[in-house]
């Protein structure tokens, strides 16, 4: 299918699109913490993926390829806004549990989304890419272009990091 749209072919570019769009938006929303800048990363990431098809490897993972242009999108983004949004705050969505556990896991959930925002971006990439695009190590070194044993530290040091955020947050609550 890559071939085809590298080819020019509407309907492979469209699934490709389709594809990956929601990959790309769970992503660069974890990165950015910001709904509408998510969309317009998401959304600037797959016009660069369509115009560079032509410079893509076939050699290296598609996936890959194109979280490495979603990352460095949102670097962009991050560095002409300046300034990072706080989270939003979701509400609770009732599907079987009590309300009481419900609002429990609801409140860990959003520790672990602030705590996640308190880390530094190159942890906090890391653990996006592993815990929630589900990447494997060499994907993500390939994705980050940095060595297959800095993955495995930084990933091992952000979950660290991230852990003792989150504790300090259960002793300190707002």
């Amino acid at each position: 299918m890559i071939l085809l749209a590298q080819d020019g072919d509407r309907p492979a570019r469209e699934w490709m699109v389709r594809t990956y769009t929601p990959a790309v938006y769970r992503f660069t929303y974890r990165m950015l913490r910001n709904e509408q800048d998510a969309r317009d990363v998401a959304q600037d990431t797959l016009i660069k993926v369509i115009k560079n098809l032509h410079r893509y490897d076939i050699n290296r993972k598609f996936s890959t390829w194109v979280f490495g242009i979603a990352r460095n999108t949102a670097i962009d983004a991050q560095r002409k806004r300046k300034r990072i949004a706080p989270a939003p705050k979701r509400e609770p969505a009732y599907d079987g549990p009590s309300p009481l556990e419900e609002t429990a896991r609801e409140q860990r959930a959003g520790r672990l989304h602030e705590s996640l925002a308190e880390l530094p971006p190159k942890y906090r990439e890391i653990l996006v890419l592993y815990h929630f695009e589900h990447l494997k190590y060499q994907e993500i070194a390939d994705t980050l272009e940095i060595p297959i044993g800095t993955v495995m530290n930084r990933i091992f040091r952000a979950r660290r990091r991230l852990r003792d955020i989150y504790d300090k947050t259960e002793l300190c609550p707002a």
